[in-house]
């Protein structure tokens, strides 16, 4: 049995998956402000003696101040090793999801925050300093904003405070917008999920926003896969979760930034493997023969 962790801004998702990716023990825990002690808690939820285990960690940025240190001094506890989580989803997805029996596959997604990671010849690319795919930092807009400089570019535009923060710049301008009547005319209350809901419903304001959204999406998977020259791009996160809205836009970009030989090439699939990839990923990585 394998063991994967990942960490969460407020919470640590734990997976005990067997030689064949198939998930036996799954345990979801939140924080409450002490991140390590949930970590701890997730993991005890998964493994049974006898003894310890290697586990393998992960989180969206190793280098992140706090959540980073929890995952190395986790992973140097155990015995396994730490990878970003768009890596560690990629090696999960490339195994036993979307991407399962292509040897280069380049994962793309958007939630909270924005990763990428790409398996080249079956094998997880990490780069010289394990930052290989750090997508969230591509510069996609020429402007320099203080946001931009402190979580990247597109992480700044697409992820769930990024589609947000554009919905409330457009109804301070004086767009009109149906979200403000779901919060109460309280901008503070509006999240990633009540833009979906409203550009589902018709909201003009929201279908633009998410169009907008779509546009850097394409942008950025296109540079990804140009990079990688995958055989298989599998994206995941909203672009899954609200492909009724993103999945064809997302697409027709790809197709418009991309060379027609490269894109008759290229298979473009959602990911299967939910909330849990990144953890499955991290498991995988603990096997001798992934070393």
């Amino acid at each position: 049995m394998m063991v994967g962790l990942e960490l969460l801004d407020h919470a640590a998702i734990a997976v005990a998956v067997d030689e064949d990716g198939r998930v036996a023990a799954r345990a979801f825990v939140e924080a409450a402000g002490n991140l390590a002690a949930a970590a701890d808690a997730a993991l005890a939820q998964v493994t049974a003696p006898p003894g310890p285990v290697p586990v393998g960690v992960t989180t969206f940025n190793p280098d992140a101040a706090g959540v980073g240190e929890i995952a190395a001094g986790l992973a140097s506890r155990t015995g396994g090793s730490v990878m970003p989580s768009g890596l560690a989803a990629a090696v999960a997805e490339a195994w036993v999801g979307a991407g399962k029996g292509a040897q280069d596959v380049a994962y793309f997604a958007v939630a909270d925050h924005t990763v990428a990671g790409i398996v080249r010849d079956g094998r997880a690319m990490r780069g010289a300093h394990g930052r290989a795919a750090s997508v969230a930092w591509l510069p996609l807009n020429p402007v320099e904003r203080e946001d931009y400089r402190k979580m990247g570019c597109l992480e700044a535009e697409v992820a769930a405070i990024g589609i947000v923060r554009r919905l409330v710049w457009r109804i301070k301008a004086g767009d009109p917008s149906r979200v403000l009547e779901a919060v109460g005319n309280d901008l503070a209350k509006i999240t990633a999920e009540h833009v979906l809901a409203a550009a589902r419903n018709g909201d003009g304001v929201s279908i633009s926003v998410m169009r907008d959204t779509a546009k850097y999406l394409g942008m950025a998977a296109a540079n990804l896969v140009l990079v990688a020259d995958p055989s298989v791009l599998v994206i995941g996160g909203i672009m899954a979760d609200a492909a009724d809205l993103l999945l064809e836009p997302v697409r027709a970009e790809i197709s418009r930034r991309l060379p027609r030989p490269m894109m008759e090439t290229l298979a473009v699939a959602t990911a299967t493997l939910g909330a849990d990839a990144a953890a499955i990923g991290a498991a995988r990585s603990t096997d001798p023969a992934r070393r």
